[in-house]
């Protein structure tokens, strides 16, 4: 069982931004929301890992492989680090996940026989809807 990897705060950078949305003239004054940036290709993570999360399709990860989160949900940008840390953290765990290969199987000989009965059965229901020649 593999252990799953945790990205450093040291391979963080975290920039304060204003929020969004309401909150009275508390939110024009103070800049509580954190811009979390995590460059993939310069982190400590297994190569596989990077792989994974590069390839992945969530917009949070940009063209030139960084990472970036917006966290707001809470009025303390103290909180607000910890939060995107947390959901970068879920992110990677995410990629870390060894996704299953399939494998493919045969369909069995008596699934073969029963899609050509009700393939036959079908046939004379739609032969049976065709005119009557006299």
């Amino acid at each position: 069982m593999s252990t799953v990897p945790v990205v450093a705060e040291s391979e963080v950078e975290f920039s304060a931004v204003r929020a969004q949305g309401a909150g009275g003239q508390n939110v024009n004054k103070v800049s509580s929301a954190v811009h979390l940036r995590f460059d993939v290709a310069a982190s400590s993570l297994p190569e596989a890992v990077k792989e994974r999360l590069l390839a992945s399709a969530d917009r949070r990860v940009s063209d030139e492989g960084v990472v970036v989160i917006k966290a707001q949900r809470h009025r303390s940008q103290d909180l607000n680090r910890r939060d995107a840390l947390l959901r970068l953290n879920a992110l990677v765990a995410r990629a870390a996940e060894v996704p299953l290969v399939r494998k493919p199987t045969r369909p069995t000989r008596a699934s073969r026989q029963r899609r050509l009965e009700g393939k036959s059965i079908r046939s004379q229901v739609k032969a049976g809807r065709a005119k009557v020649s006299d």
